[in-house]
C-alpha cells in the first residue's frame, strides 16, 4: 500500500492526454488544438490558418507539430518557408512548396503545364503568360494529388515569400472547399501580410502566461533559480525562444552586474547583422535604450545620448522592425533585441551608458542610483547608500523586487562586512516579502557566512524557514528557525515573533507536533519593545497581536475561538487599510479565523488581504495560506470565486516553484470537480512524490480528501473510506492534528455507506477526546453529523437534529446539506417520507444552488421515492438573467476570464466571479466549460 492506501500491483498505464502532437508544446496546448482541428475537420469547414506572432512566439515549432500530426494520419506535407534573398524572385516560394509535385505537373492541360513550368523556369517563357492558367494550374495539381491523400500546405515567414506566390496561394486558399487540402501559413507581426485573402482565419500568437512560461523554464536543462530565475521570466516576457535562449544562456555564463542577462551565439546570430547595419548614430541610441528601464522615458534616452530632437536617427531602426518610438516610449519589438543590443556593445559604451543616463537622472534617485550602480566596476559605499535609499523608498511602495534587488546590489558594492550582511539580511528580507524561496535561501547563504549578529541571523532564519518550507523541506526548515532561537535568542521581540510565525506555518504544512511544542513558550509574556526592527509589518500594535494570535492559533487551535474573540476586541483605527501593517494584521486574523473555522471572516479577511497584496504586485508571506483561502471558499460555497482562486494560485506556485502548493492546488481542484459531479480522477501520480508526505503532512491530508472525495462521486464508498480512513491512525490519532479533523463527516458517510459503522465509530470518539470540551461550531456539527451515521441507533435522529438546527451551519452550505440528505435518508427507511421532504426538498434547492451535480440527483431521487415530483427546469435558463448578467455569461462562454471580462465591462474582476457564482445554479451548470453549451452562435 502507498501513501494513497492504493495497492501498487505494477505499472498502470497513464491517462491524460492522448499521444500526439497537442502534449509537445508547452504553454501552445490551445494553440495547437485548434491547429490540428483545422486540419482533422470536415471538408466543408475552414481548411485554412494564418498564424501571426512576433519572432520567437512559436511559429515555426507549431507548423513543424502540425506537419508531424499531418503526417501521422497519412497526409502529404508540402512546405515552404520564405527567404528575405529570394523575396525579388517571382514565383520562388511556390516553387519550394510544389517541388515534391514537379512529377504530376506533365498530368494537367497542356496550357496550364506550360504556364507552371514557364514559371518555374523548367521551359523558357516565350511570350507574357496569363496568371490565370498558372493559378488554376496550381489548384488543379492540388485538386488532383488530394484524391489519393489528405494534403497539408505549410508555409512559413511568409512576409517573406514573393508577391507573386503570395497572390497565387491566395487564389488557391479561396478555392479549397471540396478539396482535402488544409493549408497553415505562419507571418510574423500582427497584421497578414498583402495578397492574402483578408477573409483568412488568423490564430494570433500572444506571449505565454506567466505559468506557461514557468512551465517552459522548468523543461529547460539545469533551469535557474532565485533571482536569475525570476530576471529571465521578466526580460523574456513570455516569449518562448527568449526563454529558450535565456536559459541556455544562463548555464553558459554569468549574470551582468546590475541584473543583465548573458547572451549566447545564437541571439547574436538572430539580431547581430541588423544592428550592425544600422547607422552609428541609431546604433548608440538603441545602446542607450536598451541600458535604460522601462521607467526611462525617450527624452531622457535622447539627452543622455546627447542626440537633440530630432526623431529621424530612429526611424532605420524601425524601418527594420527592431523597436517602435510612440508616446514618448521606446518599445522593443522582441526581448532578445534589447540583450543583442547591451551585450553585443563594448564594456566600456556600457558603463558609458549608465554614467550619462544617471547624470540627466538627478530628480529621480532611485533611478540614478540603479544606473551608477551598472557603471560602477568596484565596491563603493556612495553608491551602496544610495541602493539602500532606492530600496527603503521601493519598499513603502510595496515593490518588494525592487527593493530586493536594490538591497542585494547595495551589499554587493558595500566596502564594509557588516554593512554587507545586514544589507543582505535586508534583501533577503525583501526578497521573502516579493514571495521568491530560491532568491531567499541563497542570501541566507550570504548571510551566514558574513555575521554572528543573532538579529541578522534571526532575520535570515525567518526568510529561509518560509522559503524552505515552500520548497517542501519542513524538517530542514524546523532546524534553521531553531538554530536562530538556541541557545541565545535574538534580542529584538518582533524578530522573535517573526520567528514564531514562521514556525506556525511549519507546523502546519509539517503536521509534526515537534514544531508547534515551542511556540506558546516564545511567546509568553513577549513585548514588541520600542527597538528599531526590520519588521515594518509588525510596528502597530494590532499588527503585532494578531501574528501573535494566528501564531498561537497554530500551535493549539483549540485556542483559537478565544484568540480570535480578543484580537476582534481591538478594533484600533477604522480608516480602509492600506500600509503593510494593516494588510500583515488582515492576514493573521484571517488566519486565526481558519483556526477557528470563522469560515465567513476568514474568506473577507484574506480577500481584503490579497487584494492587497496583489497591489503591490506580490503575495510574500501570504502564500502558505493560499490553499486554506481556496479550501475555505470551497466550504462556504463560494466554488467559482474558488476556481479562479485556484487559478491564481497555480501560476504562483509554477512562477515561484512551490512545489506542494503545486499539489495542494491539484488537490482542491479534484475535489471541487468531484463535489460538482464531475469526473475527478485521483491526484496524478507525481503529486503522492514530489515532496516528502511525512514531512508535507498539510499536503498529504489534502490528495487523501480529495482522492476520498472523487472515490465517493464516483460511487466507489469502499475506496473513499479507505482514504478517508488514512487520514486518522489505528487508534484515531490524525495525520494531520487540523485538516483530518474536518473529515469526519465524509469518513462517517463511507463508514455508513460500507457497514464500517463501527470502526467509524472509534475514529468519531477520538475525535470528539482531541477536541475538547468545547469544540468550535463547524466541527460540533460535523460530531453531530458523523455520530448520528456511526453511533448508536437510538441516538441518531438526536445527533441528526443538532446537526441540522444551528442557523449558524448555513455558514458552510454543503456539510449544511448534506446531513439534511442524510437525515431524510434516515428518515425514510424508517417509514417517516413526510417528515422527509422537506428536508430533501431544501437539500435539493442548496445542491442545486451549488452546482453539485451528482448530490442534487440523489436528492432528486429520494425525494420522488418520498411521493414529491421534481419540478421541470426552466425553458430557456438566460432568459432569467439580467443583461448584465448574460453579457458576462457569454464573454465567459467564449474562453475570456474573469480579469479580461472584467476589462472589457469596466467592473471588478471580484464583481464577475460573484455574477457567476450567483448565476451558475440558474443555468445549471457548474463550471465556466459549460457556459459554451448554452449558446447556439459561439
Amino acid at each position: 500500500m502507498d501513501e494513497r492506501g492504493v495497492r501498487i500491483d505494477g505499472a498502470s498505464e497513464e491517462r491524460g492526454t492522448p499521444p500526439g502532437p497537442t502534449a509537445t508544446l508547452t504553454g501552445r496546448e490551445t494553440e495547437l488544438a485548434r491547429i490540428v482541428d483545422v486540419i482533422d475537420g470536415d471538408r466543408s469547414g475552414p481548411r485554412a490558418m494564418l498564424l501571426l506572432g512576433e519572432a520567437g512566439t512559436g511559429k515555426t515549432a507549431l507548423l513543424a507539430a502540425a506537419a508531424g500530426h499531418a503526417r501521422g494520419i497519412g497526409s502529404l506535407v508540402l512546405a515552404s518557408r520564405g527567404c528575405e534573398a529570394e523575396v525579388e524572385q517571382s514565383f520562388a516560394a511556390l516553387h519550394q512548396l510544389l517541388l515534391p509535385l514537379l512529377p504530376e505537373v506533365d498530368e494537367l492541360p497542356e496550357h496550364q503545364r506550360e504556364a507552371l513550368k514557364a514559371a518555374f523556369g523548367i521551359v523558357a517563357a516565350t511570350r507574357q503568360h496569363d496568371p490565370m492558367p498558372l493559378r488554376v494550374g496550381v489548384l488543379n495539381l492540388l485538386a488532383r494529388v488530394s484524391r489519393s491523400r489528405p494534403v497539408l500546405l505549410v508555409a512559413d515567414d511568409v512576409q517573406h515569400f514573393d508577391r507573386d506566390t503570395r497572390d497565387v496561394l491566395g487564389f488557391v486558399m479561396r478555392r479549397l472547399a471540396g478539396h482535402d487540402v488544409t493549408a497553415l501559413l505562419a507571418a510574423r507581426g500582427h497584421t497578414p501580410p498583402d495578397g492574402l485573402n483578408p477573409d483568412l482565419p488568423v490564430l494570433s500568437l500572444a506571449p505565454l502566461s506567466r505559468r506557461a512560461a514557468a512551465r517552459l523554464l522548468d523543461a529547460q536543462p539545469e533551469p535557474p533559480t532565485g533571482r536569475a530565475r525570476i530576471d529571465l521570466l521578466e526580460q523574456a516576457a513570455g516569449n518562448p525562444l527568449a526563454i529558450i535562449e535565456l536559459s541556455r544562456a544562463v548555464r553558459a555564463g554569468q549574470a551582468v552586474p546590475g541584473g543583465g542577462l548573458p547572451q549566447t551565439l545564437r541571439i547574436q546570430e538572430m539580431f547581430a547583422a541588423q544592428l550592425r547595419a544600422l547607422p552609428d548614430g541609431t546604433q548608440r541610441l538603441i545602446l542607450y535604450a536598451a541600458a535604460s528601464s522601462d521607467h526611462e522615458d525617450l527624452e531622457t534616452i535622447m539627452a543622455a545620448a546627447g542626440a537633440g530632437p530630432d526623431l529621424g536617427v530612429w526611424a532605420p531602426a524601425e524601418d527594420a522592425g527592431l523597436l517602435t518610438v510612440a508616446g514618448g516610449r521606446v518599445a522593443f519589438r522582441h526581448p532578445l533585441v534589447r540583450t543583442a543590443s547591451y551585450d553585443g556593445a563594448p564594456a566600456h559604451l556600457r558603463q558609458q551608458a549608465h554614467t550619462d543616463l544617471a547624470a540627466v537622472l538627478d530628480a529621480d534617485p532611485a533611478r540614478r542610483a540603479w544606473h551608477l550602480a551598472a557603471a560602477c566596476p568596484w565596491q563603493d559605499e556612495s553608491v551602496a547608500a544610495a541602493l539602500e535609499d532606492t530600496a527603503e523608498l521601493a519598499g513603502r511602495r510595496g515593490g518588494f523586487f525592487a527593493a530586493a534587488r536594490a538591497l542585494e546590489r547595495a551589499a554587493e558594492c558595500s566596502p564594509g562586512a557588516a554593512d554587507r550582511a545586514r544589507r543582505y539580511a535586508k534583501a533577503l528580507r525583501a526578497a521573502q516579502n516579493a514571495g521568491d524561496p530560491s532568491w531567499v535561501r541563497e542570501l541566507y547563504d550570504k548571510v551566514t557566512a558574513l555575521t554572528g549578529d543573532r538579529d541578522l541571523l534571526g532575520v535570515a532564519a525567518c526568510g529561509a524557514g518560509i522559503a524552505l518550507s515552500l520548497s517542501g523541506h519542513q524538517r530542514q526548515g524546523f532546524q534553521v528557525l531553531m538554530s536562530a532561537l538556541e541557545p541565545d535568542p535574538p534580542e529584538d521581540g518582533m524578530t522573535v515573533l517573526a520567528l514564531a510565525a514562521v514556525l506556525q506555518a511549519v507546523a502546519f504544512q509539517s503536521g509534526l507536533p515537534e514544531a508547534r511544542r515551542p511556540i506558546a513558550a516564545l511567546l509568553d509574556g513577549l513585548e514588541a519593545g520600542s527597538r528599531e526592527t526590520p519588521y515594518s509589518e509588525l510596528t502597530t500594535a494590532e499588527a503585532f497581536e494578531a501574528v501573535r494570535a494566528v501564531a498561537l492559533a497554530g500551535a493549539d487551535p483549540v485556542n483559537a475561538p478565544e484568540l480570535l474573540r480578543r484580537i476582534r476586541r481591538r478594533r484600533g483605527t477604522h480608516e480602509p487599510p492600506t500600509g503593510i501593517a494593516d494588510v500583515t494584521r488582515l492576514h493573521a486574523v484571517g488566519g486565526t479565523a481558519w483556526y477557528a473555522d470563522e469560515s465567513d471572516l476568514c474568506v473577507e479577511s484574506f480577500r481584503q488581504a490579497f487584494a492587497l497584496l496583489t497591489a503591490y504586485g506580490s503575495m510574500g508571506n501570504a502564500a502558505p495560506s493560499l490553499a486554506a483561502m481556496s479550501s475555505a471558499l470551497i466550504d462556504t460555497g463560494r466554488w467559482a470565486e474558488a476556481e479562479e482562486q485556484l487559478e491564481e494560485t497555480a501560476t504562483l506556485a509554477a512562477v515561484q516553484k512551490l512545489r506542494h502548493l503545486e499539489i495542494d492546488v491539484e488537490a482542491l481542484r479534484v475535489t471541487l470537480r468531484a463535489l460538482r459531479g464531475q469526473p475527478a480522477d485521483l491526484p496524478a501520480d507525481p503529486a503522492w512524490t514530489a515532496v516528502g508526505l511525512r514531512e508535507n503532512r498539510a499536503t498529504h491530508a489534502r490528495l487523501l480528501h480529495a482522492a476520498g472525495a472523487a472515490a465517493a462521486a464516483a460511487g466507489d464508498f469502499d475506496g473513499a473510506f479507505r482514504h478517508f480512513r488514512l487520514l486518522f491512525g489505528e487508534d484515531g490519532v490524525p495525520l494531520h492534528y487540523f485538516l483530518s479533523h474536518r473529515s469526519i463527516a465524509d469518513l462517517a458517510a463511507a463508514a455508513q455507506r460500507t457497514g464500517r459503522q463501527e470502526e467509524g465509530a472509534r475514529v468519531v470518539a477520538a475525535v470528539r477526546a482531541a477536541l475538547g470540551a468545547r469544540p468550535t461550531t463547524r466541527m460540533t456539527l460535523l460530531l453531530h453529523h458523523a455520530a448520528a451515521l456511526t453511533g448508536e441507533a437510538r441516538d441518531a435522529e438526536h445527533h441528526f437534529r443538532l446537526a441540522t438546527v444551528n442557523p449558524a451551519g448555513e455558514q458552510w452550505p454543503l456539510a449544511r446539506a448534506q446531513a439534511r440528505l442524510h437525515y431524510a435518508q434516515w428518515l425514510r427507511r424508517k417509514r417517516r417520507p413526510l417528515d422527509a421532504r422537506p428536508l430533501l426538498a431544501t437539500a435539493l434547492e442548496s445542491f442545486t444552488r451549488l452546482g453539485a451535480r451528482g448530490l442534487a440527483d440523489e436528492a432528486r431521487v429520494e425525494l420522488r421515492a418520498s411521493g414529491v415530483a421534481a419540478a421541470p427546469a426552466p425553458a430557456d435558463p438566460l432568459a432569467e438573467l439580467t443583461a448584465q448578467q448574460r453579457q458576462i455569461v457569454r464573454l465567459a462562454a467564449r474562453g475570456l476570464r474573469n480579469r479580461e471580462i472584467a476589462e472589457q465591462l469596466m467592473l471588478s474582476p471580484r464583481t464577475i466571479g460573484s455574477h457567476l457564482y450567483n448565476v451558475y445554479p440558474k443555468l445549471g451548470v457548474s463550471s465556466r466549460h459549460q457556459l459554451r453549451d448554452l449558446f447556439d452562435d459561439l
